[in-house]
């Protein structure tokens, strides 16, 4: 066993790999699919849940398009980060500010807030559905 808090051997990166946006994505859509499909019951409700999906899809995309113009005026110098294999990118290091994270702690670190409020509100809309039929 090793003294050293920090591996030497560890790559280092900066960039998040393709897989991971893709996950966040799909947590991002699950929480627009939820609203709409568990809280869209009155009426009224029609409008918030619109403004709420263009706000959403705006996040997506505005952060989507930046990486394309990104990647297009990218330096030849520099690496390709859809080179890099999640196994590669997980064992390796990120550059946070003014220090390091293992790879596997920074996905959790960004993946959890968005984990938590998809399955959140699909954990409320089904109690909300529980209880608006116990309630007839």
């Amino acid at each position: 066993m090793t003294r050293e808090l920090v591996t030497r051997d560890a790559p280092v990166f900066d960039q998040f790999p393709p897989g991971i946006y893709g996950t966040a994505v799909g947590l991002v859509v699950w929480f627009a699919a939820a609203a709409w499909i568990l809280f869209d019951r009155q009426s009224d409700i029609g409008l918030p849940l619109a403004m709420v999906s263009v706000l959403l899809l705006v996040a997506v995309m505005l952060p989507w398009s930046l990486s394309l113009v990104w990647s297009r005026h990218r330096m030849p110098n520099e690496r390709n980060p859809n080179s890099i294999s999640l196994r590669d990118w997980r064992r390796g290091d990120f550059v946070v500010w003014g220090g390091r994270l293992r790879g596997t702690q920074a996905a959790i670190d960004m993946l959890l807030p968005l984990a938590a409020v998809a399955f959140g509100l699909t954990a409320l809309g089904i109690v909300f559905l529980i209880c608006a039929n116990g309630a007839r």
